[in-house]
């Protein structure tokens, strides 16, 4: 793939085309396209064919006045993106959110994990820390999965039952937030101090660090200078965060005493802490749940009757019981969670500077980057990439990675921030929690098809992509979700 040692000549380097545009202005106009005028799937699109190249020079958000710089050299086909994973070629520091970065102010004081290169030595202690605390809880969680979103699917059945609509990412946000506490500390906040009111809470300090990215769907001229032109001020969200930060330090104790066998502080140790599993986890599963109940929906019964006998099969060998082993079994179980994934990656940007002068391989050529300029992917290009996946590449195909064939292209599967086929170490920036996030993929398949023969439901757009709401199910006629 991407290489600095490609073969050629230098005359066989292309130019990187495309254009920044005036100072502040092809910015500020690049910014409008890309919230108001295009949207972000069709700003990079309609670059990609106006310079017909997937390696292009572009600015992106948020631009002036909060961004240093927006100049971007932007990689956006599946062969060029993964020199964003290579840490022999990129450097990662202060990089999560791209060309702004939000303040301490909102995490302690601290650089968290997301924002450190892995050269620093913080970064592995950190990242070891979830490792830890990830293989100390492995245990629990699929009970805690099965007991938090059997209520959520009770709840959904009473809703329809008084409305004829049960809202699920309105339920999906408590429970999430609860499952994701009970799983790594064995404490549900909503059982503590924190209340009900920790979504509300995490998703405002969220909204903080997220607005120059975000639109709210206001008009033009109350959102640019609102959300995208200065950021808003920590104070507001202050007490939000120290309720966040008082559970995580009372309920991850356990967690807390690995960190400083580690060397961390407890301190900072509890804001990382708050950071992967407020941000990282419960901000993922918002995007991923709904996400993948929108395209297991829209795929009609067909899929739903062939993952009714997938899953109550395996579950039945299993003795009626949900295992590792079982899950290991669903094999199109896995590939619809994956396909979900290549779709709607929860994280779409990635950026890095280059270490050193790069050749970068494109499908249609090998173009030079200077060492300290911006790389970007916009991941949905690359990974609906048509030069990988085909004619479907922009469509939800169930069964795309089943077999020998399709296990081949998980190599093409890049929402983690790194392949599919590989793995997160200390060394990389690849998401501790990637085995997980599929883990958990795969269990709220589950649960809905023991519970449910079919569904349906009607899909919508929220502040974070997508949004759902079951408007009929169809209760288990047979096997072990019948009782």
């Amino acid at each position: 793939m991407a290489s600095s040692n490609t073969q050629g000549s230098p005359s066989a380097l292309k130019t990187i085309p495309g254009s920044y545009g005036l100072p502040v202005i092809g910015a500020v106009r690049d910014r409008l396209d890309f919230y108001y005028f295009q949207g972000q799937d069709k700003y990079f699109e309609s670059r990609v064919e106006q310079y017909g190249s997937t390696v292009v020079r572009i600015n992106v958000p948020p631009g002036p006045f909060m961004a240093k710089d927006p100049r971007v050299v932007a990689v956006l086909d599946a062969k060029s993106f993964p020199v964003l994973f290579d840490m022999d070629k990129v450097e990662k520091k202060n990089l999560f959110t791209g060309t702004y970065m939000p303040s301490t102010k909102l995490t302690g004081g601290y650089r968290v994990c997301a924002y450190l290169d892995p050269s620093e030595p913080t970064h592995a202690k950190v990242k070891q820390l979830l490792f830890s605390l990830l293989l100390s809880r492995k245990d629990e969680f699929i009970p805690t999965f099965r007991s938090n979103f059997t209520s959520l699917l009770a709840a959904v059945e009473s809703e329809l039952a008084k409305s004829g609509k049960a809202d699920f990412n309105k339920l999906n946000d408590v429970t999430s937030f609860d499952f994701i506490g009970d799983a790594y500390f064995g404490v549900r906040p909503s059982a503590t101090e924190l209340g009900k009111g920790g979504p509300t809470k995490a998703a405002k300090w969220l909204i903080w660090q997220l607005h120059p990215l975000v639109t709210l769907g206001l008009p033009m001229f109350i959102e640019e200078p609102l959300l995208h032109t200065f950021h808003l001020p920590p104070f507001l969200v202050k007490g939000d965060y120290e309720a966040l930060y008082k559970y995580y330090s009372t309920a991850g104790k356990q967690a807390l005493d690995m960190a400083e066998d580690l060397g961390l502080s407890r301190e900072e140790a509890c804001h990382n802490l708050l950071f992967a599993t407020t941000f990282n986890s419960y901000g993922g599963l918002k995007v991923l749940f709904p996400g993948l109940l929108a395209n297991i929906a829209g795929a009609g019964e067909k899929l739903h009757e062939r993952l009714v006998a997938e899953v109550r099969g395996a579950v039945a060998e299993a003795g009626g019981k949900v295992t590792l082993a079982a899950l290991e079994r669903m094999e199109l179980t896995k590939s619809v969670v994956w396909e979900s994934l290549r779709l709607d990656p929860p994280v779409k940007f990635q950026y890095g500077h280059a270490k050193k002068d790069l050749e970068i391989a494109s499908h249609d050529g090998v173009f030079q980057v200077r060492k300290g300029e911006m790389l970007f992917g916009y991941q949905p290009c690359a990974t609906k990439d048509a030069r990988v996946f085909g004619a479907t590449a922009k469509e939800f195909v169930p069964d795309r990675f089943v077999g020998e064939e399709g296990s081949k292209l998980l190599q093409y599967v890049y929402w983690s921030n790194g392949r599919e086929t590989e793995d997160p170490s200390v060394d990389n920036k690849q998401c501790p929690g990637k085995n997980f996030v599929v883990l958990v993929g795969r269990l709220f398949v589950v649960e809905l098809f023991l519970r449910y023969d079919a569904f349906t439901a009607e899909v919508g757009t929220d502040l974070l992509g997508t949004s759902v709401s079951f408007t009929g199910v169809t209760k288990a006629t047979s096997g072990p979700g019948s009782e």
